[in-house]
């Protein structure tokens, strides 16, 4: 028993200290001298008892909400991560399979300290953790503990730990608070239910730690030195745009608990601003007998795609199936590409455009099928919709394709028609892109049709 709680305070001694490894200075010497003092047994479980009636260990805080919130008369809630309902968005049932990730608030003064001794709780010996057995009254858990602090009640205070400090649902003047309809009558007080929110502290340190490897970590600085020297690169690389960040507790972060203490206040908060129409970016077909001209390689998705397709290709790949995923994850993107242009020609020109305007008068029959589909709706424009009702100028389409995609990649790459070929199959059997695409216009164009006929 003591050996297990003894290596339990060895491994947090391990991890402080090595926050300080290649640091001699005078700060780093007092910290290392403070690091071997804190990381005792006898020390933990001291200095964290005397914490117990001040301090509630929690995965929901109040004081995340408003820092004056009082411990002992706000709700916090530690849920049992395992118990909550899987939902396919994020939330704290992520957590289910990880432990100590409670969080302690209260006195910002002992947050420190009885974060300590929770953790020393939860510490596993012979398959259960301590405070399991301390509360099931096992002798030899509660001698170690008792003898280990040399209080004889020690046990008994590492229990009232893990307490709820207020015994009864309760919110604050200081708390947000929702009142949320849950009758069908809005000027009835009664069909209301009054909602506290509560901060995720175990969630937002979790997200935290994850946040701070994606874009700080070992992988991703190569990843990222990679994609600034436009180099290809086997890892992935992570990046979130828009990220913000929320600081709580100001200069004394340790005032609202301690995870939030150990991020320095910072909380980072996920961009949730839907993405922007950029209409102007969009180049038109003017004066162009193809989109695969100049248009589609203008797109920056594109040049990469075909880059790194090229690049590829050229490493003359083993001929298995890590290749032809590899091959196909690439042709996808561009199928993408290819789906997202015609839809945004499509929402920005009018129905009808490659016959109105002049400037489009050479594109391709094929691609004016393909890319002003709506114009089979206009009164004069029968022969269109039949023609395009028929269906053969997919065909013509992925053909055209085939062959630009070809031509883009001729160098040192023997490409021929059977390449060709399995470029048109990739686009013409897009079953989530262009088929999707495709049958969403022939239903509208088909009830159109059916309209007409007298």
């Amino acid at each position: 028993m003591r050996l297990a709680m003894h290596e339990h305070v060895a491994h947090r001694l391990a991890h402080a200290l090595r926050k300080l490894q290649g640091k001699d200075d005078a700060a780093a010497k007092q910290r290392r001298i403070e690091a071997q003092e804190k990381y005792q047994l006898v020390h933990i479980l001291e200095r964290g008892v005397r914490t117990v009636e001040q301090i509630a260990v929690a995965s929901h805080i109040a004081k995340g909400v408003h820092p004056d919130l009082p411990v002992k008369k706000t709700t916090n809630l530690a849920v049992d991560f395992s118990s909550l309902p899987m939902v396919d968005v994020v939330g704290s049932h992520v957590l289910s399979k990880r432990d100590g990730l409670h969080d302690t608030t209260g006195n910002g003064s002992y947050n420190s300290a009885a974060y300590e001794l929770y953790l020393l709780l939860e510490c596993r010996v012979e398959g259960q953790k301590l405070i399991d057995l301390l509360r099931l009254e096992d002798p030899d858990a509660t001698e170690a503990v008792n003898s280990s602090a040399q209080l004889d009640n020690a046990a008994a205070l590492c229990i009232q730990l893990l307490e709820p400090k207020c015994t009864a649902v309760s919110a604050n003047t200081l708390s947000k608070q929702i009142y949320w309809l849950t009758g069908p009558d809005a000027s009835d007080d009664t069909h209301y239910t009054l909602l506290a929110p509560l901060y995720a502290t175990s969630l937002a340190h979790a997200v935290h730690a994850q946040v701070q490897e994606d874009r700080f970590g070992e992988a991703n600085k190569a990843a990222r030195q990679a994609r600034r020297e436009r180099k290809m690169h086997d890892g992935v690389f992570h990046d979130y745009p828009g990220l913000a960040v929320q600081n709580m507790g100001g200069t004394k972060p340790q005032n609202i608990s301690q995870l939030n203490s150990e991020r320095r206040g910072m909380n980072y908060l996920l961009s949730s601003l839907p993405p922007q129409w950029q209409a102007s970016a969009v180049r038109m077909p003017a004066h162009a007998t193809s989109v695969f001209d100049r248009l589609f390689i203008a797109r920056p998705e594109v040049r990469r795609t075909v880059r790194a397709l090229r690049v590829f290709l050229e490493s003359n790949p083993d001929a298995n199936l890590a290749t032809r995923e590899r091959r196909e994850e690439l042709l996808d993107a561009l199928v993408d590409e290819l789906v997202s242009l015609a839809a945004e020609l499509q929402q920005i020109l009018p129905p009808g455009w490659s016959w109105d305007d002049e400037r489009f008068a050479d594109l391709h029959r094929s691609e004016q099928l393909w890319l002003d589909p709506l114009r089979a709706e206009k009164p004069d424009e029968a022969d269109f919709a039949r023609e395009w009702l028929q269906m053969d100028w997919p065909a013509v389409v992925g053909q055209r394709f085939a062959n630009w995609l070809n031509a883009q990649l001729r160098g040192k790459l023997p490409l021929g028609d059977a390449e060709a070929r399995a470029w048109q199959k990739e686009l013409l059997t897009d079953e989530d892109g262009f088929q999707q695409q495709l049958r969403t216009l022939r239903q509208r164009l088909d009830r159109t049709a059916t309209e007409v006929m007298p």
